[in-house]
This record gives structure tokens, C-alpha cells and sequence, in this order.
């Protein structure tokens, strides 16, 4: 096979909205139910095997707030795949791997990293002096023969949500299922069960160990307070069906979007993941993830702005780019509060089409007039119909775009954790340069002063700052490469993933008008029968 087949056949499709794609999404609402099956945001994906899960939630309402009863913190930390659902094991999290790329280094364009910025012999103090770039531009095209090498086949879902344990002991497992050719795992296919905290103990992980190379980790789903407590305590209901299958389609995407970076799937933390039956309990995973993680990105963001010098650079890219990240942050949460008042407005248009189709299914019982009391009967009929292609249509607008949405606003906030990491690697630098310069100045001193005793401990401090100031050169040099090279993978899958779920969605709605005509059409006959 040629490497056109083989990268064509490693595409991968997103799941189907919702349900499976032989069956019609609309007329499984006119049943009553509502499919959230679908993972709708990691593009050319494909599931790992078909779902086995029965239950057809119904839409959820919007955001939640952070959970202060998580299901993390009860119950067994995980459950192997052949284990019987009460299974318990025990351990204790550790940070200890080792890192696979604390030692790795970053050619730049030119063959090594640039000495144009050290400090000579004359530099006065650690004011900003203008740097000039040394990592040249990379254009989509050369993006994209970096990636040709990254091409891998691996399928990851997450699937059969189950309850176990009862009152504010219980908590949810999912079935995390694999399916690869990539020989670093043993075998092709395989499944573990995982529990929620372990998702946000793999983003921790994560976090401490490529966030300051500059890389983008994906966040993890939100916690939410109402929406857990209600599976814990509460009975099993639609609105708690529909908030364990909304939570594990997010689960599903940010595992999907963690394999799909090169990077992080060679990180042996996420190998472990997939593959151990049992992980280690996670722990201090309490403020990760949804407004949590929101307010610590911003946070830091506020605090790196108000104690680090500002780059003066030639290259003036990595500045207009986080100026479009913040504007089109501020843009995706003007446009999701928009999708959400229109989703409201549509529940509300379903519960009213509904109250309508009751009326006038009352008033054709009690016409006299045959011909109108059947005419009547058709319309309620219409209606009842037309209220399940609202509330299909509902569900469209939340999980193909209101979730595609809030999903890039958390994404875009990890963007921005990029280019502070990136800020603070240049401020290491420019504060080991005013050391260095501080070092000197002492030497001086002690030579004036003629104090020899005293002079061989300041040349060797002197040394010692000298070799900092290279490698934190060195280390802005790499992260600057590694943020642009993010940056830039990161908006080549965010115009994919826009583009697939923007033609999904306006083919839900056409089919729905399509099927609104339909149905019109067939009451037709009935309408001209009483004129």
C-alpha cells in the first residue's frame, strides 16, 4: 500500500448524531427519546466499535458549575474490563515518571540556537533590549510534511457508562476502548474502565510535564455539581441520563484529542492509561477542569503580565497571534451565549407546539362536523409531529454547535497558556542576564578593592551564570519553535473541525425542513376537503 493509501485510510470520521447511521435521528425523536451519543468535535475520527449503550438521553440546559461532590472521591479507582462492577483496588498517585522530553532539544531554522542576544562583556543591566527572531516562519504546507511522519492508526472511545455504588459513594465508570496498529502497545485491541478522576489525573500528568515545553494539552470536561449529585442520589431520570452521556461524548473527545498529538501519545503516561487494568488513585485533581481551569488560566495570565518584560522582537508573529487568540476567545463567547438563548428559544418552541397539538386534538373530539373533526385530528397529528423535529433540531443546535463551541473557548484558553509558558521562558532569560551583569559588576568591585581571596568565587559565579544565561536562551529558543508549531496545528484542526460540524449541522436542519414540507403536503388533502 502507498503512503497516499495509507494517510487516506487514516482519516478518521466523527461518530454519527445521534444514534447509529442507519437510523434517522429525526424520526427517533418523534419516539420520544433524545440521542447524545455523538462525539461531535474530534474531527475524521472513527469509533472504535459500535455502542453498546441502551439508554437515549433526552437534551441537557447549558453549562454547570463546578462539582463540589466529585465521584472521585469514593469508590475504587478503576475496574479492569473483565472485573465485576463492585471490584476494588487501591494505590497511591505518583508523579514520578520520568519525563521523556526534559532532555529533548530543537534544532532552529539555521542549525542551533542563536547567540545574537547573549550578553557581552559590556551590557548594561537586564533592560529589554530588542531580540531578534530566531525561529523562521512555518508556513501550513511545511506543517503538514511534519505531520505526514505523525500519521498513526488509533481509535479510542469511551463507552457503557455504569453507576457503581449507591448514595454519595457512587460514582461513574466508563469503558475506554482502543483499537491500533502502532506497535508500542501490545496488543490491537483492548479496553480498560476508567472513572472520572482518572481522566483528570491524565491531565495533570500532562500538565506538569509538556506545559513548559509549550505545548497545548486539551482540558479536560467540566465538573458539575447538580449534574452528579443527581446521579448519586437521585433516581434514574431523563435529565440524569442525559447529563452521563453528555459527560462521556466529553470524555470521549478530549481522550481523542490527547492520542491525536503526536507528542502526548508517546508520553508513557498516556500509554498507561489505555492499557493498565488498574491505575494508581489520582489525587488533587479538585480544581481542574471547567471554571476552575478557566480561572486559573486567567489567573496566571493576569499575574505573567504584570511581572514579565515586555519582548521587543523583529518577528512580530507570536503578538498577532495571541491578540487573534484573545479576539476570537472573546468572539466564540459572544456567539455561544447566542446558541444558547436559540436553544432555549427552540425547548420552548417544543413545549408550545406540544401545548397546540393537545387543543386541537381536544377540539376536533368535540366538532360535530365530520369532515373538520378528521381535518382537526390530521392537524394535532402535524403538530405532534412537528414538535419532535423541533426538539431534533434542539438537540442539533446544542451538540453540533453550542458544544463545539464552548468546547474551542476551553481549547483557546489552553492557546493562551502556551504563549505565557513562553512568556516566562523569557523572562528567566533577561533575569539570568541581569544576574550575570550583577556578577560582573561585584568582580569588578573586588578587583578595585583588591581582595583576591575573594576574587575566584565570583569568576566561578560568574561561569555558573554565564552557562544559565545560554540555556535559558536555548530554552526560549525551543518553546518559541514548539508554540508556533501548535499554534499553527492547532488552527489547521480547527478549520477542519468547524467546517465538518458547521455541513453537519445545516444538513440536520434542511432535513428537518425538508421533513416539515412533508408533512404539510400529506394534511393538504385534508385542509382542501373542508373548504
Amino acid at each position: 500500500m502507498s503512503q497516499t493509501d495509507m494517510a487516506a485510510n487514516s482519516q478518521r470520521n466523527p461518530p454519527p448524531f445521534p444514534g447509529s447511521e442507519d437510523q434517522d435521528p429525526l424520526s427517533e425523536m418523534a419516539d420520544g427519546d433524545s440521542d447524545e451519543g455523538e462525539d461531535i468535535f474530534v474531527g475524521n475520527r472513527n469509533p472504535v466499535a459500535a455502542r453498546t449503550e441502551s439508554f437515549q438521553p433526552n437534551t441537557a440546559n447549558g453549562e454547570e458549575p463546578a462539582d463540589l461532590f466529585s465521584e472521585e472521591d469514593s469508590g475504587p479507582a478503576a475496574r479492569s474490563s473483565n472485573s465485576p462492577p463492585g471490584y476494588k483496588s487501591s494505590g497511591v498517585h505518583s508523579d514520578d515518571d520520568s519525563d521523556l522530553f526534559a532532555e529533548a532539544s530543537m534544532e532552529l531554522a539555521g542549525g542551533g540556537p542563536s547567540t545574537a542576544a547573549k550578553p557581552s562583556e559590556a551590557e548594561a543591566g537586564p533592560s529589554p533590549t530588542t531580540r531578534k527572531s530566531t525561529t523562521q516562519p512555518m508556513s501550513m504546507e511545511q506543517l503538514e510534511e511534519d505531520e505526514v511522519k505523525d500519521n498513526f492508526e488509533l481509535d479510542v472511545a469511551v463507552t457503557n457508562p455504569e453507576k457503581i455504588g449507591d448514595g454519595m459513594n457512587a460514582y461513574m465508570a466508563y469503558k475506554v476502548s482502543t483499537v491500533t496498529t502502532l506497535p508500542m502497545f501490545r496488543n490491537r485491541t483492548f479496553s480498560v474502565w476508567r472513572r472520572f478522576s482518572d481522566f483528570l489525573g491524565l491531565y495533570e500528568k500532562l500538565s506538569l510535564k509538556h506545559s513548559l515545553n509549550g505545548c497545548i494539552i486539551p482540558p479536560p470536561p467540566e465538573k458539575s455539581v447538580v449534574g452528579m449529585t443527581k446521579v448519586k442520589v437521585g433516581k434514574e431520570d431523563s435529565s440524569s441520563a442525559d447529563f452521563v452521556e453528555r459527560r462521556r461524548a466529553a470524555l470521549e473527545r478530549y481522550l481523542q484529542r490527547v492520542v491525536s498529538h503526536p507528542s502526548l501519545l508517546q508520553d508513557p503516561d498516556v500509554r498507561e492509561f489505555l492499557e493498565r487494568d488498574e491505575l494508581p488513585r489520582a489525587v488533587s485533581t479538585q480544581a481542574l477542569s471547567g471554571a476552575g481551569f478557566l480561572k486559573m488560566i486567567n489567573k496566571a495570565s493576569d499575574a505573567v503580565n504584570k511581572m514579565t518584560i515586555k519582548i521587543n522582537e523583529s518577528d512580530t508573529w507570536f503578538d498577532d497571534k495571541l491578540q487573534e487568540v484573545e479576539s476570537e476567545e472573546l468572539q466564540l463567547r459572544k456567539l455561544h451565549t447566542v446558541v444558547e438563548s436559540l436553544v432555549n428559544h427552540r425547548k420552548e418552541l417544543c413545549g408550545n407546539t406540544a401545548v397546540f397539538a393537545k387543543s386541537i386534538a381536544m377540539l376536533g373530539t368535540s366538532e360535530d362536523n365530520t369532515a373538520l373533526s378528521r381535518a382537526l385530528s390530521q392537524l394535532a397529528e402535524v403538530e405532534d409531529k412537528m414538535e419532535a423535529l423541533h426538539q431534533a433540531q434542539a438537540a442539533s443546535d446544542f451538540f453540533i454547535f453550542a458544544e463545539l463551541l464552548a468546547d474551542y473557548i476551553r481549547l483557546l484558553g489552553a492557546v493562551r497558556g502556551c504563549f505565557e509558558q513562553r512568556m516566562k521562558a523569557w523572562q528567566r532569560w533577561q533575569e539570568s542576564q541581569s544576574t550575570l551583569q550583577k556578577k560582573r559588576e561585584a568582580e569588578a568591585k573586588l578587583l578595585w578593592a583588591n581582595k583576591p581571596d575573594k576574587l575566584q568565587q565570583a569568576k566561578e559565579e560568574i561561569t555558573e551564570w554565564e552557562g544559565k544565561v545560554t540555556q535559558y536562551e536555548r530554552d526560549f529558543d525551543r518553546i518559541s519553535v514548539t508554540v508556533r508549531k501548535e499554534v499553527l496545528r492547532f488552527e489547521k484542526e480547527k478549520s477542519k473541525d468547524f467546517k465538518s460540524q458547521l455541513v453537519k449541522y445545516l444538513e440536520s436542519f434542511l432535513q428537518s425542513q425538508q421533513r416539515l414540507i412533508k408533512f404539510w403536503e400529506a394534511f393538504l388533502p385534508e385542509a382542501k376537503a373542508i373548504a
